[in-house]
């Protein structure tokens, strides 16, 4: 009876705490249509995202934010659930550009917020679309730009860490920026694939060491190697990359 009646609060408090984020959503994307500078509009996304966490039931802690770059670096994280990007966007500064597939540029809603945000969106399917947009990730990555990958490219239902594209590191690489790498925990148990209701809990970003541009003919190689053993081995999930690309 005990574990009916708490199934049932959840659900009931989930239902309200969507209804509430899907307003603060909508009021957010208003916002968004009306300010006028990119700098502005991302400092209030970023203080939005903080608000709406805590509406879902979302209690966020950021442990090493002090090990961010005062200037340009690639962010990388683990992604396992649709709440990465929110959780992400409380928690680093607002001058970070989010690289996305391109799918989520015609998502109704969030894909106009995603534009008016500054986020750069990546053709995967398309080899000459996937060229175009890579190369234009690469120019924000020479001007400077602070860019947030999730390398993985997409998330699924089953846990643990899949095998990362290169094209974070070959920014970093064009950039001369330092990759961060990031540690998302919590975030596939709050909000798992397939699920709409967030189930109340913690989630924990750990942000890890800087990681400088080796001097190296195979710098984006080596970078994408080493990013990944430094998340994987905070991460508490298991190895999904098959062993013959896990260094390749």
């Amino acid at each position: 009876m005990r574990r009916t009646l708490g199934r049932v609060l959840t659900i009931a408090y989930g239902t309200c705490a969507l209804a509430a984020f899907s307003l603060l959503f909508v009021f957010a994307t208003l916002l968004a249509l009306v300010v006028p500078q990119l700098e502005w509009r991302r400092r209030l996304t970023h203080w939005l995202a903080g608000l709406a966490l805590p509406l879902l039931g979302i209690r966020l802690t950021v442990d090493g934010r002090e090990r961010l770059p005062e200037g340009s670096c690639v962010v990388v994280a683990n992604h396992s659930s649709y709440l990465d990007g929110i959780v992400m966007k409380a928690a680093l500064p607002p001058r970070f550009s989010f690289v996305i597939k391109r799918e989520a540029a015609s998502m109704p809603v969030a894909g106009f917020l995603l534009k008016r945000i500054g986020s750069e969106f990546v053709d995967r399917h398309s080899e000459g679309g996937r060229r175009r947009d890579a190369m234009r990730v690469l120019r924000k990555a020479e001007l400077g730009h602070a860019l947030v990958f999730f390398p993985e490219g997409t998330f699924d239902e089953v846990p643990g860490l899949k095998r990362f594209h290169v094209g974070a590191f070959a920014a970093a690489e064009r950039g001369a920026m330092p990759v961060v790498p990031v540690v998302i925990h919590g975030a596939r148990r709050a909000l798992p694939n397939r699920a709409i209701i967030v189930r109340p809990g913690r989630v924990r970003i750990e942000i890890l060491d800087p990681m400088p541009v080796p001097a190296s003919a195979r710098a984006a190689d080596e970078l994408r190697v080493a990013a990944r053993r430094a998340i994987l081995a905070r991460l508490d999930e298991p190895d999904l990359a098959p062993q013959r690309t896990r260094e390749a």
